[in-house]
């Protein structure tokens, strides 16, 4: 079988390149010193999925082993994320969206006009910049038009100005500081399935840095520094937790009940 291989032409070297790129991209081969815990934070996955994806019955692995990093839904994703729009799913969020198609929260939003974070099933966004920018001319070259006849008088071109002024306020929650009342909260409570609003596994991963926030002060999948706390991903929400509060993700009941409640601060570092 390798004879046939070797004297195949030059189309069949092509096919096994590319073949070997995909497989590097589903795959990973185990180096010196790696853990499932490290493996699983550079491919943004869970523990519990790796070991689910390669049959393991433990967190031990060892050099030179080949692990898939990807399940058959992730490929799934993958292979649609060459589409350049994407239609809403029951049970999707913005910043699953977003990670799916390797792009911000930030550019989901802005390339679809979104304010809020409600979603619903059926909705088709742009989840490319292309497509984004192939979009974007047709309402802009709208306006003037309407616009235009309007021009002599004044009242137009202020009336202009609120609606280019939204995005600049928009982009300065970035570098903001404030003072925040923070509680803890574990994924063990009462209820609690561990799963975060934006689908982080916090049984799976304990060391995670998570905060539960009100999306309309602070947006889902921002990156907060919190006093006391560290650099953590705005990743949850919680009924109780609205304006000037936060919910920080602390892997043990004693340690969330010893951090009570306290003013802090905070940094919205994107």
């Amino acid at each position: 079988m390798k004879k046939q291989i070797v004297t195949l032409t030059a189309i069949a070297a092509l096919s096994v390149g590319a073949a070997s790129t995909a497989s590097a991209n589903s795959s990973y081969t185990v180096q010196s010193g790696d853990t499932l815990w490290g493996i699983s934070q550079e491919k943004n996955v869970s523990v519990q999925n790796l070991k689910n994806w390669n049959d393991l019955s433990s967190d031990l692995i060892f050099p030179n082993e080949t692990l898939s990093v990807e399940g058959k839904e992730q490929a799934s994703k993958k292979s649609s994320n060459s589409s350049s729009t994407y239609t809403v799913k029951s049970g999707d969020t913005l910043f699953k969206i977003a990670s799916a198609h390797g792009i911000s929260l930030d550019q989901l939003m802005n390339w679809n006009n979104i304010s809020g974070h409600m979603i619903y099933p059926g909705q088709e966004f742009a989840v490319k910049g292309a497509a984004a920018k192939a979009a974007a001319p047709a309402p802009a070259a709208k306006a003037p038009a309407k616009e235009a006849p309007k021009s002599t008088q004044a009242a137009p071109t202020p009336a202009s100005a609120p609606a280019a002024a939204k995005p600049a306020a928009a982009s300065t929650q970035s570098g903001k500081e404030m003072t925040v009342s923070a509680t803890a909260y574990t994924a063990y409570c009462a209820g609690c399935s561990g799963i975060t609003r934006t689908g982080i596994d916090l049984r799976s991963n304990p060391n995670q840095k998570v905060i539960a926030v009100d999306p309309s002060v602070i947006p889902l999948g921002s990156k907060v520094w919190v006093e006391g706390y560290g650099t953590a991903i705005a990743g949850d929400t919680g009924g109780a937790i609205k304006g000037n509060k936060i919910d920080v993700f602390i892997p043990t009941q004693g340690e969330a009940l010893n951090w009570g409640r306290k003013n802090v601060t905070i940094k919205i570092l994107d």
